[in-house]
This record gives structure tokens, C-alpha cells and sequence, in this order.
């Protein structure tokens, strides 16, 4: 069984997604708390269930992203189920495994999605997703004018860090196993891509210092 024939069977025959397009508004109005999905070219995408070593970076993302945000007062972070909706020409809806949406751009916060842009946008690569994750949504986030697209291969042990030019267009800021990715759209936010791949992962209290949280 591939991982997105078990989301489908974990929703049941209730919860499986409409054969038909539907607009956005149709989409959302059939979309629950419990279900993850996208919405690209008026067709429901399941979303595959995230392995182990997955939810566990994005656990670790969130804690130390959240106390650098909270501790500078930059804006929200938010994980999925959450949509990110991206206006024509792009018009599809995302659900990055984590987005920053800065304390300016908080006007595009609705109640169940981001109407608009994220600043920063993370992807976890999984072996069923690389192929999205590096194409269809390198090219949406691009489009779209999200500013720092994050995609972080767990498997491979490797991180692309990409920033919008003036030209619209992404360029790699930093690419590898190791190196330090200094964040434009996070303050100043450091992070040394080796912490990525510690096993257990680092804990975030031994994290604060290095990152001048904590004295």
C-alpha cells in the first residue's frame, strides 16, 4: 500500500475526496480539521501521512523557530492542516509542513487559511513528495512571491535554502549537509543545517544559547 492509498483508507468512504473540480470556496466548504488536503487545479490532493524522523523536524522547526519569533515578536508560525491559499495565476491551496506569516502580512491570516503568501514556507521531503516539493511548488512559492522557500531532505541529508530576487525569481542562498543559513525574512535567524540531522535531534533548551536566546 503506497502512503496515499493509507491517507485515503484512513479517512474512510465518507471523507473521500469529490471526483469532481470545485472552486476554492467548495473545496474549503468540504475540507474538515482532521483532513489534510490541497487544492490544485480545482481537484482535491490527499495529503500522505508523515513519517517519524517528519513530524519529528517539524516539531523541532517549530520550537526553535517559535521561541526566535516569540523572543523578537516577528509574526505566527503555523503547521498543517493549515492552507495556504496562493491567487491567480498560481491559484491553487497548499499545506506547507510550516509557514511564517510576519507581523505585517498578518492581514492575510483568515480563520482556516492564509489568504496570500507565506513569508518563509518550509517543505519536508519524503520519498513520495520530491518530485512536488522541487517542482509544481518551487514554481507556485516562486510565482506566488514567497520570499524564502526551505526544502529540507531528511533522507539525503540535505537542505536548499532559496530567496526571491528582485527579479522574481528564486536563487540558493546555501545548499549541503552543513553550513549556517542566515535567515532575511526571520530577523537574522542562524541555523546551522548539521542540527538537522542529529539523532535524537538537539533539544531546544541547548539550542537557545548558540542562538543568543538565553544568556
Amino acid at each position: 500500500m503506497t502512503t496515499k492509498d493509507a491517507a485515503l483508507e484512513m479517512l474512510g468512504p465518507a471523507r473521500r475526496p469529490p471526483a469532481a473540480k470545485l472552486s476554492f470556496e467548495e473545496f474549503h466548504d468540504w475540507l474538515d480539521e482532521d483532513t489534510w488536503a490541497e487544492w490544485v487545479d480545482g481537484q482535491v490532493q490527499m495529503v500522505s501521512p508523515a513519517s517519524l524522523r517528519h513530524a519529528q523536524l517539524s516539531g523541532f522547526l517549530l520550537r526553535v523557530l517559535g521561541a526566535w519569533v516569540e523572543a523578537h515578536d516577528l509574526g505566527t508560525l503555523l503547521l498543517p492542516p493549515f492552507l495556504m491559499r496562493l491567487a491567480p495565476p498560481v491559484d491553487r491551496a497548499r499545506e506547507p509542513d510550516l509557514l511564517f506569516v510576519a507581523r505585517e502580512h498578518t492581514d492575510r491570516l483568515r480563520r482556516t487559511y492564509l489568504d496570500g503568501p507565506a513569508d518563509v514556507v518550509v517543505e519536508i521531503i519524503s520519498p513520495e513528495s520530491v518530485g512536488r516539493d522541487r517542482g509544481e511548488k518551487f514554481v507556485e512559492y516562486e510565482r506566488a512571491g514567497v520570499p524564502e522557500y526551505w526544502l529540507i531532505d531528511p533522507d539525503r541529508r540535505y537542505a536548499e535554502f532559496y530567496e526571491l530576487g528582485t527579479d522574481g525569481r528564486y536563487r540558493v542562498a546555501l545548499a549541503g549537509a552543513d553550513g549556517e543559513y542566515t535567515s532575511q525574512a526571520l530577523a537574522g535567524f542562524k541555523l546551522p543545517v548539521d542540527w538537522l540531522w542529529q539523532e535524537p535531534l538537539p533539544r531546544v533548551a541547548e539550542v537557545l544559547g548558540p542562538l543568543g536566546l538565553v544568556g
